[in-house]
């Protein structure tokens, strides 16, 4: 495990090509681990914290192209050239805005659940609410944060989500940060057309991937595929694990 003035980042060496691997907002390196476990057997694993995420640094700066850059230092720190891009939600963002800032270190991408596009609803209000209430509560055990938790989030998977992040009473992100930068999160600059391939994997449930974005999307991705799993929501890897894990790989070894 390394640990650089950036980003907290955990590498697992087996072979080429290497696979870089970022979670979304609110996440951890931890929360991709089911496909990097299955990555790991035929590729070198990469996994981080996006800044104000987990150990990593914090900042008042949030925008794409500032996180994409994150990740190439972060390669450079691990003296990768090339990688595969695999990234959820806001990872997958960051994943997007590293092929325009530097498109020939980006071999391939792999986008869970978000589109290249300006989201202008607010999805995570309650998130932010929540979050707020156990910090103002002192609390420091994750009984007693999952109790005020419950009075604005009403689902259980995602209060366990949250508190993955919660340790000895603090928030392993920077929530200031992220209610700052929400809208920048959120948003999107259109991109320069990458030809490189790129899967789009959506959960049938999810609106974060809906059809509406797909001219959008191939206007700046113009070789994107994509692969629809039934029965998920927007963490979609997390309820259909072998699902995605099955999309990827079939993808990885199309030539």
């Amino acid at each position: 495990m390394i640990l650089n003035n950036r980003l907290h980042s955990a590498q697992y060496a087996r072979h080429q090509p290497a696979i870089l691997l970022i979670h979304g907002l609110f996440g951890s390196l931890d929360n991709l681990g089911v496909i990097a476990r299955d990555l790991r057997q035929t590729h070198t694993v990469l996994q981080v914290d996006v800044r104000n995420h987990g150990l990593s640094s914090r900042s008042e700066q949030m925008d794409y192209a500032a996180m994409a850059q994150d990740m190439f230092d972060t390669l450079d720190a691990h003296h990768l050239t090339e990688v595969i891009v695999i990234g959820h939600s806001m990872g997958g963002k960051i994943a997007m805005a590293m092929s325009a800032l530097n498109p020939e270190r980006v071999k391939r991408m792999v986008i869970i659940d978000i589109a290249p596009v300006n989201y202008p609803t607010r999805r995570h209000d309650s998130m932010f609410t929540a979050l707020n209430a156990v910090t103002q509560a002192g609390v420091t055990e994750r009984r007693e944060a999952m109790a005020i938790m419950a009075a604005t989030i009403d689902e259980p998977d995602v209060i366990q989500f949250l508190l993955k992040s919660f340790h000895h009473g603090e928030w392993r992100f920077n929530v200031r940060a992220l209610w700052d930068n929400y809208s920048i999160i959120s948003g999107w600059e259109v991109l320069p057309a990458w030809l490189g391939p790129i899967l789009f994997i959506r959960g049938k449930n999810s609106s974060y991937l809906d059809e509406c974005y797909q001219s959008t999307l191939l206007q700046q991705f113009p070789h994107a595929k994509a692969y629809v799993i039934a029965g998920a929501g927007h963490w979609v890897h997390a309820e259909k694990p072998q699902a995605v894990q099955r999309a990827i790989q079939r993808f990885l070894s199309d030539d």
